[in-house]
């Protein structure tokens, strides 16, 4: 029997008049979330290396072990404050995907 899991992939770019330190602070915050959030399984993250032009400047992956698991990440009050505290004042774009593995 193969049990799928959610993978969930997220990259930002940030605004021009943003700085290292924001994009350091946005990495530090997102550290915190797999040891208050349960349903994370797999968190991975960083910053961009720099090694290509036009590339965003923050990436994470995230798995889950099901679609309840995403969802209850997604809602997560810890979630939603780094969105709010960090990410939300110097995003540009955002872009996202949800897929079973």
């Amino acid at each position: 029997m193969v049990v799928a899991m959610i993978r969930h992939i997220v990259l930002l770019e940030l605004t021009e008049d943003s700085t290292d330190a924001d994009a350091d602070a946005i990495v530090q915050a997102l550290s915190t979330l797999p040891d208050r959030i349960p349903s994370i399984r797999s968190y991975l993250f960083g910053r961009d290396l720099g090694l290509a032009e036009g590339n965003v400047d923050v990436g994470a992956v995230e798995d889950f072990d099901d679609v309840a698991g995403y969802e209850a990440y997604r809602d997560h009050e810890a979630h939603k404050q780094v969105i709010a505290e960090y990410i939300k004042p110097v995003l540009a774009s955002r872009h996202a995907i949800q897929y079973e593995y």
